[in-house]
């Protein structure tokens, strides 16, 4: 039988070419020529061997079947080793599915899947796919990692395979049969039957297919590496994110200790639930009480200001820090590191007009510590408190935390999951809390010995946090 043909077609128009162009020659589109299988000559679908002609349709079975009808299977997850990343993927790996795990190169996701295969190859049969580094560069980073060695009989096992061809892979899970498989990455696998190169979107398309077609029939829990783009996104076609079930994205600076594990999207749980790491000499470790990551060491200064921050049902104790001060230019300067800059210039547009601070003519500075990204609302009303702070050169009560969104109008709007919010600052030390007017404690604040302090409007909540009125002269 001879090889396939194959031919390239534009995502945007359909357009074909029989080699590829970096420009389409039908809309002129840039890169989107995508490698596909030719149809047949005749421009018609074979025929399966025994297919029933049309009118033989009638007495062929049906094969669907009510939907109250299908049977249910028990969701028996297997546990990663890590409760930060069982948290993330919704309670552990479930079988036959996909995850892929993203981030930038060197943030340490190799690691992170290694370590996971040494603790699960304890329970179950564990294949680690290395297409990028030989055998010889993963026993090393196993050695480093500091795993038991002890040549006692487990019930599991982890075993390694170094290759990069497709078809070569797809043999070895069909033989193995693992639990678990790990492929680092699907950037780096090929397919023979295609003529483009490792990497481009008709080899990751195929290759994740087939895995995909496997991990399911023989229910295989299967982990994807992958790459990702000078922009941040994950490298490789769209498809590859609809055909997963799970995305990771691995998070944080590669100079920094602290590492960040979110989902982008989950079938089998939430997707703003967040993991969190430190890197040390010895691989990853879990930490715990992520708080201590995002709160400042010293005692409180100008312009700083606490929040607490809900990722998924976890609640971060966070510290903002802002700077103002006069302007040299023309139009203030407005930087934002962590919180959207949009959402800092709606802020400081609310209290010029609603407190009469002229903070137009100031540049303003925000960041969050610790490097990580606040996108609720809730942080509104810290925000609104650190730069008033840092204007007026105030200091907010030590043990402090503010929780609000805060409106065009001025008022100050209830927020989510405030309950736990409080409970955690009440965890960590914090007597007060400026929140919204008509949030329905009831007798929390009493059962937390906190000092809940509710407004209905951010002039009111900066007075309760700071002592004094700060559109006063």
């Amino acid at each position: 039988m001879g090889r396939a043909t194959f031919s390239f077609v534009c995502q945007s128009c359909g357009a074909q070419a029989r080699q590829f162009f970096g420009r389409c020659p039908g809309c002129g589109g840039w890169n989107t020529l995508v490698e596909q299988a030719s149809p047949p000559p005749d421009g018609r679908r074979r025929r399966a061997p025994g297919a029933a002609a049309i009118g033989e349709l009638d007495a062929r079975p049906r094969r669907s079947q009510p939907i109250q009808a299908v049977g249910e299977r028990p969701l028996a997850r297997l546990a990663s080793g890590f409760d930060e990343l069982d948290r993330v993927l919704g309670g552990g790996l479930v079988p036959g599915s996909l995850v892929l795990v993203g981030g930038d190169p060197g943030i340490g996701k190799s690691t992170l899947l290694l370590q996971a295969a040494q603790v699960m190859a304890r329970s179950c049969s564990v294949l680690y796919v290395s297409a990028e580094e030989s055998a010889q560069q993963v026993k090393l980073r196993w050695r480093r990692l500091g795993p038991d060695a002890s040549p006692g009989p487990e019930p599991g096992s982890l075993q390694l395979l170094a290759e990069t061809d497709l078809e070569l892979v797809l043999q070895e899970l069909e033989s193995l049969r693992p639990a678990v498989a790990i492929i680092d990455s699907i950037q780096a696998l090929h397919d023979a039957e295609l003529t483009s190169a490792p990497g481009s979107v008709a080899q990751v398309r195929e290759c994740a297919a087939a895995l995909q077609r496997l991990a399911k029939r023989q229910d295989t829990a299967l982990l994807l590496v992958g790459h990702v783009t000078k922009e941040g996104m994950l490298a490789g076609p769209k498809v590859l994110e609809h055909l997963v079930d799970a995305v990771l994205t691995f998070e944080g600076d590669r100079f920094a200790s602290h590492r960040l594990l979110r989902a982008a999207k989950n079938r089998f749980g939430a997707t703003h639930e967040l993991g969190v790491f430190e890197m040390r000499d010895r691989g990853l470790v879990e930490v715990t009480n992520p708080s201590e990551l995002f709160l400042g060491s010293e005692g409180p200064c100008a312009g700083t200001a606490t929040i607490v921050a809900c990722e998924g049902t976890r609640p971060l104790l966070v510290e903002l820090q802002s700077l103002v001060s006069g302007t040299s230019y023309a139009s203030p300067r407005r930087t934002a590191t962590g919180i959207g800059i949009n959402r800092l210039h709606q802020i400081l547009a609310v209290l010029e007009k609603h407190l009469g601070l002229p903070l137009s003519r100031f540049d303003c500075y925000l960041a969050v510590a610790g490097g990580l990204d606040v996108e609720e609302p809730a942080a509104d009303l810290g925000v609104a408190a650190a730069v008033v702070a840092s204007y007026r050169d105030l200091t907010l009560p030590a043990g402090t935390v503010l929780v609000g969104e805060l409106g065009l109008g001025g008022q100050l709007r209830p927020v989510g999951q405030l309950e736990l919010r409080l409970q955690e600052a009440a965890r960590l030390g914090f007597h007060r809390a400026v929140v919204p007017r008509a949030s329905g404690l009831g007798s929390l604040a009493t059962e937390l010995d906190l000092q809940v302090l509710e407004a209905a409007t951010v002039a009111d909540a900066l007075v309760a946090a700071l002592g004094v009125d700060p559109a006063a002269d």
